[in-house]
């Protein structure tokens, strides 16, 4: 099966605790789990039941796919191929949920640290590493993939889901619209404001916030003293809930509750997935600085995709030659990916002026000339 295979919709769950008291925007007191760290399974709470098992093997299919993509995007940034790559090791449960819950219709909106979700929603591996390449803001059609481009500064880009989903809204349209964020992300004005805005006017939007624990190299009680920054959300009147980040199983059921909210014109939902980011917050940066290695090693034991791939090999529906089909299928995207970045790119320096404005001003113009002038002279 092709990575860019529409995702099969999960099954819509009752969202709990319904009403309009402060109380019934609680998240549960734990996070949701319904599969332990050993991969067997553990007692949902209430409103809350388990993916068929066709979607978690398809799940399962791309958390390993994914990390592979991961692996081989942060070789090839240690090898100057790409100038920069955060990456989602640790997080493959959250990134391929959040895919796994959306519709065709519906639109996600990215940081950059979500590539593998980009990979899992079927965008072009090389297009998803355009940017971090260098070669072009977005190397791909957002509007045809139903992604956004890829937001580098923190935050912002909860803004544009939150217009995106209340124009979907407006229009009556069937869509609901994903925004990720990390959980520094959630100490910017962009997070608050957007939060604001989607609960006042009923945007049919999911905030998901991936708390790996660090910003760059901030942990989490020197960015927040809230009991969960899946609280954050009720303070303006948002539906929230915290899930276990490594369950894959837990977050795509609560997820896949979440956009059901959304999508019934319930307004948004604030999900916050517990989580950790295995390597540094960029290829620039030191981990060991600022976290030990007892802690990598206790979220090392808590890994997704060996969580997922035990729990489904208990149930019977996850056999050797399915383990080893996928595996193949990872190596190969791999390879790929490997023989076409190194194509390169053709680029049109003038093409930096070409998305500017849809009226270019008198200004963006003349600039535009005088490079066109600089580049003539180069060539003579």
């Amino acid at each position: 099966m092709s990575v860019t295979t529409a995702a099969p919709v999960a099954t819509a769950v009752p969202v709990p605790r319904s009403g309009g008291t402060a109380e019934a925007l609680l998240p549960t007191a734990v996070p949701v789990q319904l599969v332990t760290e050993a991969g067997t399974a553990a007692t949902p709470p209430p409103g809350y039941v388990a993916p068929p098992d066709a979607t978690l093997r398809e799940a399962y299919r791309r958390m390993v796919v994914g990390r592979r993509f991961d692996q081989q995007a942060t070789t090839l940034t240690r090898q100057g191929r790409l100038a920069v790559y955060p990456s989602s090791r640790g997080q493959e449960a959250c990134q391929v949920a959040g895919v796994l819950s959306l519709q065709e219709q519906d639109w996600l909106f990215p940081t950059y640290r979500d590539s593998m979700a980009l990979v899992a929603r079927g965008v072009d591996p090389v297009e998803v590493l355009t940017l971090l390449r260098g070669d072009w803001h977005c190397g791909y059609d957002p509007t045809t993939v139903r992604v956004a481009p890829v937001c580098t500064p923190l935050a912002t880009q909860l803004l544009h889901a939150t217009g995106m989903a209340d124009a979907t809204r407006r229009k009556g349209e069937d869509g609901v619209v994903m925004a990720f964020v990390g959980d520094g992300g959630t100490s910017e004005g962009d997070f608050h404001e957007a939060l604001n805005f989607a609960a006042v006017f009923h945007a049919p939007v999911v905030f998901f916030v991936q708390n790996n624990k660090y910003a760059i190299s901030v942990p989490l009680a020197k960015q927040s003293a809230a009991p969960t920054l899946a609280h954050k959300g009720v303070g303006y009147g948002i539906r929230s809930e915290q899930v276990d980040g490594n369950d894959l199983v837990a977050v795509l059921a609560v997820l896949t509750a979440a956009v059901a909210h959304a999508r019934s014109g319930r307004g948004p939902f604030l999900v916050e997935a517990h989580t950790y980011r295995m390597e540094g917050h960029t290829n620039a940066d030191d981990p060991d600085r600022y976290r030990d290695g007892d802690e990598v090693r206790r979220w090392s034991a808590a890994d997704p995709v060996d969580r997922l791939r035990t729990y489904l090999r208990g149930k019977g529906v996850l056999t050797e030659q399915d383990v080893e089909t996928v595996q193949a299928e990872a190596e190969a995207l791999a390879a790929d990916l490997r023989a076409r970045i190194d194509v390169e790119a053709l680029l049109d320096p003038l093409e930096l002026f070409a998305h500017v404005y849809a009226d270019p001003t008198p200004q963006l113009l003349e600039q535009r000339g005088q490079l066109q002038t600089e580049l003539q002279d180069t060539e003579d």
